[in-house]
């Protein structure tokens, strides 16, 4: 009894060693029984031309003849012209691997013959047909050791129902009276050659074919995605499956994620080829990778918000506003320093013209001249211009600009750690945390830190897929503020919610959508393209569905 208690026990514990070292994939591939079909149909084109090739090598022998004694013969220069499989499946078997059936194939040769006997001799040709010829083979599928699949033949039998021969010539007759053992040794060279030119086909195409799924995939200058198998791909009676790393990395330095995907089980469905599920493990090792590359840091200039790079709003000489409310109705009306309150700005609830300006107005002040009419806020509004120095700031730093006259100001927006997203069936969603650093840019081209501000909001994720690539763009709602440091004093950041949203939704939201519209690449075999693409979003996974088409080469 201790012993068995012992043996049990060691099982126990190897069961849980496996369990826990067993890891799951960050990305799932599913090809469908459509899918199977599809690859299935191109791959038995494959085989008819290679199958057409076959060559037979010459026979000899002696054979017995009734009176007319012992006769030698021989068969050459033999020829196959067609080789038709017109009927056949593919199935996925559970825990094995793929199985292609074959029926009612036939094939065509000819050749030449030579006989002797006695004192006679003579040739001709002959014409064979092969047919009900029927062919299985099993395929095994693996995975080497630098995660690429590999497929190979396990199983292959082929068995042909029915030959004849015909011989003509002088004397074809003769032939014909002992086609029988002609006809079953020519039956059985046919057999084992089909089955080497299946192992070649295996071998040098498909084997070849599937080893072009990219291992790991280059994005850019600092970053790549590993997608090497993590497991053999596992056939079920529905679909394949291959569980893929599914993880991306540094180029520079990659590092262990401090973190695990979850099980990742996909739904049953089966209306595309092939399905894609890339888990939330997936898209935020992404944010890890470029974090570490210091992907992750954008710097925003007054050449970017005016439009000299080229990559932030064309702008007109700068304005400063003001948002004012009257206290007799809910009317409220943005002034610039040059308009004039002409009823405080029309309609406003007073009639005396005064010049509003900005210097000396302050958060819930009135305006002098109009007691009905409030600064509610000092703020930009969206399709304004401006210049981004320090008198832009003036109005709620006094300080800033004494310290720091007409300078430009330039902001560092970095994340303090890696993005994080969800994915649940509403779609994806983050909540980043980044920190915007403001410098002036002093005459010597140093910079002076002013305040550091920390950004969090709600963003949300549109994903599609385009040319075999994951694309996708942000959107970002409200952004809350707070201040984290300052070398100018505090001051209250609400004042400038309106500019940061200007400065995020003009300069860096485009900044990223343009690189998120380049995409990332999918784990594709080499010349397939994706059609009648779905998405559908689950919990903690995305689902990507296609059909597929294969580009031969020309």
């Amino acid at each position: 009894m201790g012993v068995q208690s012992l043996v049990v026990a060691c099982g126990a514990v190897a069961l849980c060693l496996a369990l826990t070292t067993a890891t799951n994939p960050g990305f799932v591939v599913r090809i469908t029984q459509a899918g199977l079909d599809y690859a299935h149909q191109h791959g038995i084109t494959i085989l008819e031309k290679e199958l057409a090739q076959l060559k037979l090598p010459d026979m000899s022998g002696d054979s017995r003849v009734g009176r007319v004694g012992k006769v030698r013969y021989e068969l050459s220069r033999l020829r196959l012209r067609d080789f038709h499989l017109p009927y056949s499946r593919i199935t996925p078997i559970s825990n094995v691997g793929l199985q292609v059936s074959i029926s009612n194939a036939f094939a065509e040769l000819d050749g030449d013959w030579r006989v002797k006997f006695l004192f006679v001799r003579d040739h001709g040709s002959f014409d064979l047909k092969a047919e009900n010829v029927y062919i299985k083979i099993s395929l095994r599928l693996g995975s080497n050791a630098a995660g690429k699949p590999t497929v190979s033949t396990s199983e292959c039998s082929a068995r042909i129902s029915k030959v004849r021969v015909l011989f003509s010539g002088r004397l074809g007759w003769l032939y014909n009276l002992f086609h029988r053992a002609i006809e079953s040794r020519l039956r059985k060279t046919l057999e084992s050659k089909i089955c080497d030119i299946v192992d070649k086909s295996v071998r040098n195409e498909l084997q070849k074919f599937v080893q072009t799924l990219p291992v790991t995939a280059r994005i850019d200058a600092k970053t790549g995605i590993d997608y090497s198998l993590v497991a053999a791909p596992r056939a079920t009676a529905q679909f394949l499956d291959a569980g893929l790393k599914g993880e991306f990395y540094s180029l520079a330095h990659r590092s262990t994620v401090p973190f695990s995907p979850l099980p990742l089980a996909l739904p049953s469905d089966h209306d595309r080829m092939v399905y894609f599920g890339a888990s939330s493990y997936f898209f935020n090792t992404a944010g890890i990778a470029y974090h570490e590359a210091g992907a992750l840091v954008f710097e925003i200039t007054e050449d970017m918000v005016s439009g000299t790079s080229g990559t932030g709003l064309a702008l007109r000489p700068w304005k400063r506003f003001h948002l004012l409310r009257s206290s007799g109705s809910s009317q409220q009306s943005w002034r610039s320093p040059s308009e004039r309150a002409g009823g405080c700005g029309m309609g406003l609830g007073c009639q005396t013209r005064v010049c509003v300006g900005m210097r000396g107005l302050t958060m819930g002040s009135s305006v002098p001249h109009c007691p009905s009419v409030t600064v509610v806020s000092l703020q930009i509004p969206k399709d304004s211009r401006f210049s981004l120095d320090t008198s832009l700031f003036s109005a709620f730093i006094p300080q800033l600009e004494e310290m720091y006259p007409n300078m430009p100001v330039k902001f560092r927006l970095s994340t303090p750690t890696a993005p994080f997203l969800t994915i649940g069936p509403g779609g994806i969603s983050l909540n980043p945390i980044v920190e915007a650093q403001a410098y002036a840019i002093l005459p010597n081209s140093s910079l002076a830190p002013l305040f550091l501000l920390s950004l969090t909001g709600n963003v949300s994720a549109v994903i599609n897929v385009r040319s075999g690539r994951i694309v996708g763009s942000l959107d970002v709602g409200r952004i809350r503020l707070s201040l984290k440091d300052s070398a100018v004093g505090t001051f209250e950041v609400r004042t400038i919610q309106s500019l940061m949203n200007i400065l995020t939704s003009s300069s860096l939201l485009p900044r990223l959508n343009a690189r998120l519209d380049e995409g990332f690449p999918l784990p594709l075999l080499d010349r397939i393209q994706l059609s009648n693409i779905l998405v559908r979003f689950y919990q903690n996974f995305l689902l990507l569905g296609a059909d597929v088409h294969f580009q031969p080469r020309g």
